[in-house]
């Protein structure tokens, strides 16, 4: 065993990767304290806390920040039309530095000098939990595992992590009916690596339905209607899952890209964004309504570069701070209500209407 080095707040999910990466950070002599962060995945988080202590944390934070998730980071995206590349609707990317916000926020409580992550040297992911961790709080100093020699050269490949968990007792559970990586929020689930790294393998969608919906939207969405039984949602939360499931449940917000990554390299991903979809879809419709058009255009070169800061990590940074601003002025008169159906996978407004519309039907 290494010589005491201190405390590190790892970013712990629970799987293969993390659980290792405890148990190794403690061989090299770290007291590890893991932070789960409840995102909106599906998880059974007391077996988590369970197995992390077990596995010889001292101590275990879960945290839900999936109110502030939406609220603080899925919204302004929401203002923005945020699109990455013209597609990906940056579900991870907007994750990131909300969790390690708060991955911060622990490890300042606890004194800790280090914070780790489970994040691979090939990835965005690296780059968003860094620069969010180090904006926060310069001081902090971060042990990234996948970019360091003792680590990478120990663990080439994942039958090195399964030998190593097996050795140490890390229960792992085996999937080989789903030779992918997965990561779940609130906000996407997304799909990347193994056999999807050969760009030919077609990936099999769910199959569609439809439904409707009136969505009320004042600068954010704030009451979702259903007009079918008239069901509402209010709460940013209950709101945002609400419109996950029933579009979902109708194939909505299904893409399979291939993106450039900011560490320059291109990556296949396959996303799945329903509540996301349907929010774009009817911020775009409300603001084309209420915008003035020149106005409109300055806020769409705005919102390109913001989707790009966002995507790279950068949403701690002071141009992206502004560019927020910047965008978040320009909802002043942003409001409504838009109508719209979900059918087979696809997004259709039906109608709109707003106290603050410049669209004058008698000049029509």
């Amino acid at each position: 065993m290494a010589q005491p080095k201190g405390t590190v707040v790892l970013a712990y999910s629970g799987g293969l990767d993390t659980s290792c990466i405890l148990v190794w950070l403690k061989e090299q002599g770290y007291g590890v304290i893991a932070f789960l962060a409840n995102i909106g995945q599906k998880e059974d988080f007391e077996a988590a806390r369970k197995k992390a202590l077990a596995l010889g944390a001292k101590k275990v934070y879960i945290e839900d920040i999936r109110q502030e998730f939406v609220e603080e980071f899925i919204w302004p995206a929401v203002q923005a039309n945020a699109l990455y590349e013209d597609r990906y609707l940056l579900g991870t990317a907007l994750a990131r530095p909300c969790i390690a916000r708060k991955l911060v926020e622990i490890a300042q409580k606890e004194g800790a000098q280090y914070v780790s992550h489970g994040a691979t040297g090939k990835g965005n992911d690296q780059v968003r939990f860094e620069l969010t961790c180090y904006a926060l709080c310069p001081n902090i100093k971060v042990v990234a595992p996948w970019r360091l020699p003792d680590f990478y050269q120990r663990f080439p490949g994942r039958r090195e992590l399964m030998d190593y968990a097996k050795e140490h007792g890390i229960p792992v559970p085996v999937t080989p009916q789903t030779p992918w990586s997965m990561d779940e929020n609130l906000m996407h689930i997304s799909y990347e690596a193994g056999i999807l790294e050969n760009p030919k393998v077609i990936d099999h969608g769910r199959p569609a339905g439809v439904a409707a919906t009136g969505l009320g939207v004042s600068r954010v969405p704030v009451k979702v209607t259903n007009a079918g039984d008239g069901a509402t949602r209010s709460s940013a939360l209950e709101l945002f899952v609400y419109l996950n499931d029933i579009a979902g449940k109708h194939g909505v917000g299904r893409i399979d890209i291939v993106e450039n990554r900011f560490v320059g390299m291109k990556s296949r991903g396959i996303y799945e964004t329903p509540a996301g979809t349907i929010l774009y879809h009817a911020h775009l419709d409300i603001e084309a309504f209420t915008m003035d058009r020149e106005v409109r255009k300055i806020k769409q070169g705005l919102a390109v570069k913001f989707s790009e800061l966002v995507y790279n990590g950068f949403w701690h940074s002071p141009e992206c701070e502004f560019l927020r601003q910047c965008i978040g002025r320009s909802q002043e008169a942003v409001t409504g209500t838009v109508r719209l159906s979900v059918f087979k996978g696809q997004v259709y407004v039906l109608g709109r209407e707003s106290p603050r519309s410049l669209y004058n039907e008698e000049l029509v």
